[in-house]
């Protein structure tokens, strides 16, 4: 490590003596509309074939030799700017690029927003634009990032109602989310039906399955990168819609003097309020909803420093009476600092803040009851730092920590009056990184990425660490002794270096191959042992029972852009990642409000493996994408499964998504998506036995996910009509306005969610057979139809 960063200093120090010759061309992009900053815009040197992308914050830097060059500004959906610019000193140059017209406007999916993937280092990487999420046929006519991206290759969902996602066999709790740096522990609202980001307010939707950038750790399957707009700093404008389910509303404009943006999103359900009058409970002090509201604002100090503030609060209630039921929420607060130290090195300074909790309680009344609250809260601090040697190499570094507090069980219950506290003790942890990468242009055929992130996590007291009885594989283990330790003192630590490395051969100016390997280490776990992810699952910390998770992967791709405008473009991925330390359970684990749970977890290895197909037609009037997915996830415990590989619960072999988008007249447009998946996996008993006329079912063979339910599919459509954009007198609309119809499940599809057994309620007639049954139970088993009313002013 001492070595890395004494070569580093070398490299700036070098770096600098070379570029006396040189001089700087810097600035922002933005929309000339709303002044928005654009994500990932093209600034590209002509005479050079070489260019740079605008950051996260819109930013940009380029460092040339001094002379005069022909330079273009672009981005997908915008009017390319082209400039000629005499660079014989460092210019600082922010430029507003004007947006296309809509009938030009394209579906975008890509590895970076104007670069297409083919030239792009970037693999195992997509990038949705809102306007390409917004086409999607949704459920109930809503829009929706996360379901959106389950359109894409290698991301799956073990059904409908399903909270969160999979990624390339990753499970839910394997998946980092961040809504502008902040983590979200639970990204879906309704049981999985919709999720928490409002699209009125996202910005950017980028989702990595594969080379993670070294700036980015935490969890081992994926990461999604979610960021909020700024909000118009040219005019005050208000969006909104009124759907089946729940309606929206968003305001955005200007502030202090167009010194500073902002924008105020939020949504609410109201299934319970329109079926009050018609249901009785409901009137009894029942909730069914759910709610949330986003914001951010911005304000420029000066040309070099802007400071950005954003957040989001939501929750879910599902009460069946007034002090009956359970509920689930999120909040996040991110302050960030975007300073330029010089026209090559760019800092951000990020203080986050997020929590996820969620509660369950029933009883009659005081003397009778059970409650429990448990909940996750952690606090960030992340300086980040871009350096831009030159053309050819972008450098970045910074530091994160993380201090974590769990509360896993806030719980009392009590009868005829008799209150017990059965909470169990708050645990408290602390997780820091360091990271450098550095992207380079070798030549015209070889840019490389690289980096290295270390990353270490200390368990602190006050607190009692257990140690565990050895004992048969797969049966629970009873605490032998128990260490108790003093608030501060270290309980457990775990430290792990993770490199990262992508490179891309240009084999020809419309194809590439391209190569990735990444390390990535978790020190948070989700234990869950039910059929989906839920909100009640529990996230618990490394210990000593607990080590990290690690999972390597290495990916090889190859693409390649075709037609005489490259409208087409295809790209085929393998996969393969082993990981270590993954969780798995006994069968009858208590995981729910148990002192022991570590006793009741199993650890072992894991791998997934697959191919990954995509094409894409991205322009004309109709256009759309088909990927497929083939897969394999398995896990290897020892005590499951009698130590044999066992494919996990969300493990689908196949997996077929066909998307189409068809613009019949320039305001009505049809879109539709089709989904084939391989049934999931699941455990059915061998045999069965009977004891007093109880038919009790066996697993002889000790199986784990012995058999798959029947494959799942389903047609979703939808239709879009645009509201008229000009007035009788032939002036153009101020405002704008559609309607989308939709229908989810076109066909009436029953998909199984999952199937279990029971025995007929027949009174048993000794000595004649005991009938049995199984049943298969669907969330959704027929036709939704949905209308929604959308608008601009």
């Amino acid at each position: 490590m001492k070595n890395t960063v004494l070569g580093f200093c070398f490299l700036l120090m070098f770096s600098n003596v070379l570029s006396q010759e040189k001089a700087t061309l810097s600035g922002y992009i933005k929309d000339g509309s709303d002044g928005e900053t654009l994500i990932g815009a093209t600034i590209y040197i002509t005479s050079l074939k070489t260019g740079v992308t605008t950051n996260v914050y819109g930013f940009y830097s380029i460092t040339l030799p001094k002379g005069e060059y022909a330079i273009d500004f672009s981005f997908v959906g915008y009017v390319t700017e082209s400039r000629t610019i005499t660079l014989n000193q460092n210019i600082r140059l922010d430029l507003e690029l004007t947006s296309q017209s809509k009938q030009l406007q394209e579906i975008v999916i890509s590895g970076s927003a104007e670069l297409s993937r083919v030239q792009s280092v970037e693999m195992s990487v997509n990038k949705i634009d809102i306007s390409t999420i917004s086409k999607i046929p949704a459920f109930l006519g809503e829009v929706d990032v996360i379901r959106s991206l389950q359109q894409l290759p290698g991301v799956t969902t073990v059904g409908e109602g399903a909270s969160g996602f999979n990624v390339r066999g990753g499970s839910v709790g394997q998946n980092l989310v961040l809504l502008d740096e902040a983590a979200v522990y639970n990204s879906s609202h309704l049981l999985g039906f919709f999720s928490v980001f409002n699209p009125d307010a996202v910005k950017d939707v980028k989702l990595y399955k594969g080379a993670i950038p070294a700036q980015f750790g935490g969890r081992i399957s994926s990461l999604l990168d979610v960021r909020m707009k700024e909000g118009s700093n040219k005019d005050y404008e208000v969006n909104g819609g009124v759907g089946t389910i729940f309606s929206r509303l968003a305001v955005e404009g200007p502030m202090l003097k167009e010194k500073g943006s902002f924008i105020v999103a939020g949504r609410r359900s109201y299934i319970d309020i329109l079926a009050k009058p018609f249901v009785d409970v409901l009137s009894d002090g029942a909730r069914l909803n759910f709610y949330d509201l986003t914001g951010k604002g911005n304000y420029n100090i000066n040309s070099k420093n802007r400071i950005y503030l954003s957040g989001y609060t939501g929750r879910d209630n599902f009460f069946f009476a007034k002090d009956q039921g359970f509920s689930w929420g999120n909040n996040t607060a991110t302050l960030r600092w975007n300073s330029i130290l010089n026209d090559r090195l760019f800092a951000n300074f990020s203080g986050i803040y997020s929590k996820y909790d969620y509660a369950l309680q029933f009883g009659e009344d005081e003397r009778d009851f059970f409650k429990w609250k448990s909940s996750i809260t952690n606090y960030t601090f992340k300086p980040a730092f871009s350096y831009f040697i030159n053309s050819e190499n972008e450098i970045s570094f910074g530091a994160e920590g993380n201090y974590y507090r769990f509360d896993p069980a806030i719980a009392s219950g009590a009868s005829s009056g008799d209150v017990i506290d059965i909470s169990l003790p708050r645990k408290y942890n602390l997780e820091t990184a360091f990271y450098i990468g550095n992207s380079q242009r070798i030549n015209n055929t070889i840019s490389v990425e690289y980096g290295l992130r270390y990353s270490y996590f200390w368990g602190f007291g006050p607190g009692n660490q257990y140690t565990f009885n050895d004992t048969t594989a797969g049966v629970r283990r009873t605490p032998v002794e128990v260490t108790s330790f003093n608030r501060g003192e270290v309980m457990s630590d775990y430290g792990n270096f993770e490199p990262r490395m992508s490179v891309k051969a240009q084999l020809t100016p419309n194809s590439s191959l391209k190569a990735s390997y990444i390390r990535m280490a978790q020190y948070l776990h989700l234990i869950s042992n039910t059929t989906a992810s839920n909100p009640l699952d529990v996230w618990t910390p490394s210990s000593n029972n607990i080590r990290p998770e690690l999972g390597d992967q290495y990916t090889l791709g190859y693409f390649k852009d075709l037609g005489k405008e490259q409208q087409y473009e295809f790209s085929v991925e393998a996969y393969y990642r082993d990981t270590k330390n993954q969780i798995d359970y006994i069968d009858g684990a208590d995981l729910l409000i148990n002192e022991f749970l570590e006793g009741d977890l199993l650890t072992g290895i894991g791998r997934a493996y697959g191919l990954e197909f995509y094409v894409q037609k991205k322009t004309g009037r109709f256009n759309g994408w088909v990927a497929y997915t083939l897969g394999r996830t398995e896990l290897k415990v020892e005590g499951i499964n009698r130590g044999n590989w066992y494919p996990t619960r969300f493990d689908q072999t196949h997996n077929l998504k066909v998307t189409g988008f068809y613009e019949v007249t320039k305001r009505l447009s049809l879109s539709a998506n089709f989904t084939l998946l391989s049934g999931t996996p699941t455990t059915f008993p061998t045999s069965r036995f009977i004891q007093q006329g109880i038919l009790i079912p066996y697993n002889e063979s000790d199986s784990r996910n012995n058999v798959r339910i029947p494959a799942f599919h389903r047609l979703d459509f939808s239709a879009r009509l645009d509201g008229k954009k000009v007035k009788k007198n032939g002036q153009p609309r101020k405002n704008t306005d559609y309607l989308v119809f939709g229908i989810y499940n076109l066909y009436a599809r029953k998909n199984p969610f999952s199937i279990y057994f029971s025995q007929a309620d027949e009174r048993f007639t000794p000595g004649q057979p005991i009938e049995s049954r199984a049943t298969q139970l669907s969330i959704i088993g027929t036709m939704v139809p949905a209308i929604s009313y959308n608008f601009q002013f």
